[in-house]
């Protein structure tokens, strides 16, 4: 599976590891439908080892409490209460998850809107495995005019319910930047100065790789490899949404799982949306969410889809290949493509 970025200098990194030359530690999961990578720099082994083992046991427990359609997660509960219209107990982290979801989605103007899970499992996107489907076009309609969204959500008192039996959460593109977050927060906690976490190309910094900076690659969405490169500075997050891991192509035509809320389809205006998040309040769970609206909408939105989601650098390549980036971002980009010809704005 391709990554949505790959990290530079691993395997190096890796060697000069196994010599005994840096202190540097690896581990790698599957975890959240994607690969988990955790890089822990200047800790004795044994102890990098517990710090990394802590974090993936943490981020098993998210995947499982709150998998959009694993029997038994917390969410799966959630979500036939909610078709039922029926009021269930939800746990204190899922009711401060809901509020922070609902005034994001709130903020990108239903955008981002992890309530339209019937829509996500209607296109299959609901599966470790999926099949190219072309789902009737009165359900999505339907879908579509029941208009879900987070702000019919009511919780109170520990509980949750739904004002609306068509809402259908799925976290997806929000728990990856959650998770990001926690393990931070942990790590510092820990005393750890050095570390990178990757999940499935959501990666934030803690420190540096030694004297150097953490380097990282943004995945070319249409050829194997880097696009271009970036430093990582300490606190700083990157995320990507792209059409080119989770996809089918159907009849000559691409589905992204992405959808569009407003129209039931999968959004076919963008290749991939590279943001770059600077240290702050939410730093890794910004990098998952604000990227996914500058992604959806028509070109000539982006600009202004990334000034509401408060991103200053960011890269988008359209379906066509073209490549528009921020002046802020492009200063940041060390281009590996040489062929690559940005517009810069």
């Amino acid at each position: 599976m391709r990554q949505f970025l790959s990290f530079f200098a691993l395997s190096f990194c890796l060697l000069l590891a196994a010599c005994g030359r840096e202190p540097l530690y690896q581990s790698q999961t599957y975890v959240f439908g994607t690969l988990v990578d955790i890089s822990i720099y200047g800790e004795p082994e044994e102890r990098a080892r517990d710090l990394a083992n802590h974090v993936q046991k943490e981020f098993q427990r998210l995947h499982n409490q709150y998998h959009a359609w694993q029997q038994g997660s917390e969410i799966a509960r959630l979500n036939a209460a909610f078709a039922k219209g029926e009021t269930t107990a939800i746990s204190p982290e899922l009711a401060a998850i809901l509020k922070d979801a609902t005034a994001w989605s709130e903020k990108s103007g239903g955008l981002f809107n992890p309530a339209i899970g019937h829509l996500v499992k209607l296109w299959g996107f609901q599966a470790d495995e999926f099949k190219p489907v072309h789902p009737d076009a009165a359900k999505i309609a339907a879908l579509v005019k029941a208009n879900p969204q987070m702000h019919d959500i009511v919780v109170e008192g520990g509980k949750a319910y739904s004002r609306n039996p068509a809402v259908k959460l799925d976290l997806g593109g929000y728990l990856k930047g959650y998770a990001l977050d926690l393990a931070a927060d942990y790590l510092r906690q820990q005393g750890v100065h050095d570390a990178l976490i990757n999940i499935g190309g959501n990666i934030i910094a803690i420190g540096s790789h030694g004297d150097k900076p953490w380097r990282v690659g943004i995945q070319h969405p249409r050829q194997p490899g880097p696009i271009a490169t970036l430093d990582l500075a300490d606190g700083w997050a990157i995320g990507t949404s792209g059409d080119y891991q989770r996809y089918f192509e159907l009849d000559g035509v691409r589905y992204c799982h992405i959808i569009d809320p407003r129209t039931g389809y999968p959004s076919q205006n963008t290749q991939a949306v590279t943001i770059l998040v600077p240290p702050g309040k939410q730093t890794g769970t910004i990098s998952d969410v604000a990227s996914k609206p500058i992604f959806i909408v028509k070109p000539a939105e982006r600009q202004n889809a990334a000034r509401i989601m408060g991103v200053e650098y960011v890269m988008i390549i359209d379906k066509t290949g073209s490549i528009t980036v921020s002046a802020p971002m492009e200063k940041r980009l060390t281009w590996v493509d040489k062929n690559a010809a940005p517009h810069v704005f």
